[in-house]
């Protein structure tokens, strides 16, 4: 569907750079608004997961960030004000009384003594805000080191320009970033304006007072100013973290045929891995139908089961299944057991509860010997010396 149809006139024709000009503007999509784009509607694999963070494409917010550096550095510059104070007075009167006796042609001593005032003042407010910094990223993506991200790549010299123009202008991010924008303009002057009203009598009234009573009150309005206005940052900034982690799982969402590639790369070919599993079945089927006349007994459904049990007193405690089947496979079973002369004995609970409780070469458990003993009795109560032997 096209984003709009112009009508031709009969009595406007259109010139050719208008033609072209039209069906340049009819090949825009609408699906270029939509939320998944080529063709990625899957939802992302835990290893595509994994392969983007190793990359550092991980959801994170730079409002959390830029919220958490606000609070720490306002709260540390209300802790080190009056040794802030004290260095800027300190810095402020040697300067200005030996302005008239430093020359800065020939006294090379004017840099280093800026620098050591500005590595004084700077200093504990840079750590605190770097500190703050760290704090703030691992609270949103733990501790991660990668150097993906600022390695070249030619792709973000010479972007993609449609895809640029519909993320920056035409995307929902775009709306939200220009929403989130505005918002904090109005809340910082929100903010700032009840802070001022709140104290306009004390303004008005610095006329008459001295000049740090005047910086007193202004540096304690524009700190409530400052405090307010990050905590509020800090609450807003939620939910562009939760914003963003939904645009990040948009982001690596996969196409089916990914999801396809990656579960062969990974986890085998489906189709491999179901022939590999039918012979595994074929195999253990082989096996188990030559274990058959080894058997004392096979204990039947009659036609759905059959569970072939085998017990020898010397290297055995209890009666171990040697074959078991359902269907096709118990008949077959049935069949082996009457060509060698295996008794055949129909007891469909045992049967049924065997077949699901034990596996084939497991010894049956003690709450079957009763049952077992039963049949067996039935099948050796020709030759008193192996019936003697379950008495």
């Amino acid at each position: 569907m096209s984003l709009f149809v112009l009508r031709r006139r009969a009595d406007y024709p259109y010139s050719a750079e208008e033609a072209v000009f039209l069906a340049q503007l009819e090949s825009l999509h609408l699906q270029w608004f939509s939320a998944e784009e080529e063709g990625r509607t899957e939802e992302a694999t835990e290893h595509k997961i994994r392969k983007s963070r190793e990359e550092g494409k991980v959801a994170r917010s730079q409002d959390v960030s830029a919220a958490v550096v606000l609070i720490f550095a306002s709260v540390a510059l209300a802790l080190l004000a009056p040794f802030i104070l004290r260095a800027s007075t300190e810095m402020t009167t040697y300067f200005i009384r030996n302005s008239t006796e430093l020359d800065i042609t020939r006294d090379n001593l004017i840099v280093p003594v800026f620098f050591y005032y500005f590595i004084r003042l700077t200093l504990p407010i840079a750590i605190v805000c770097f500190i703050a910094a760290v704090l703030g990223s691992l609270m949103q993506v733990g501790f991660l080191f990668t150097t993906k991200p600022i390695e070249p790549d030619l792709k973000k010299i010479a972007p993609d320009l449609v895809k640029f123009i519909k993320k920056s202008f035409l995307s929902m991010e775009a709306l939200f970033n220009l929403a989130k924008s505005t918002g904090k303009v109005a809340i910082v002057g929100l903010m700032a304006a009840l802070n001022i009203i709140s104290y306009i009598d004390r303004i008005l009234n610095l006329v008459n007072g001295t000049f740090f009573d005047g910086f007193q009150l202004i540096a304690w309005i524009a700190f409530r100013i400052l405090i307010q206005t990050s905590v509020i940052f800090l609450v807003l900034s939620l939910f562009d973290y939760f914003f963003q982690r939904r645009q990040h799982l948009e982001s690596i969402k996969m196409t089916k045929q990914e999801v396809k590639e990656e579960r062969k790369t990974y986890e085998g070919d489906p189709f491999v891995k179901g022939r590999l599993k039918q012979r595994m079945r074929e195999l253990m089927q082989r096996t188990m139908i030559q274990n058959v006349p080894t058997a004392d007994v096979v204990i039947t459904n009659p036609t759905h089961f059959a569970v072939a049990m085998q017990y020898k007193r010397d290297s055995m405690q209890a009666p171990v299944v040697v074959a078991k089947g359902e269907d096709a496979l118990a008949q077959r079973i049935r069949a082996v057991a009457s060509e060698n002369g295996i008794p055949l004995i129909e007891n469909k609970p045992l049967a049924r509860a065997l077949y699901a409780e034990v596996e084939v070469g497991e010894a049956i458990p003690e709450k079957f010997y009763q049952a077992v003993v039963t049949v067996l009795k039935e099948v050796y109560r020709l030759d008193r010396s192996k019936a003697a032997v379950w008495t």
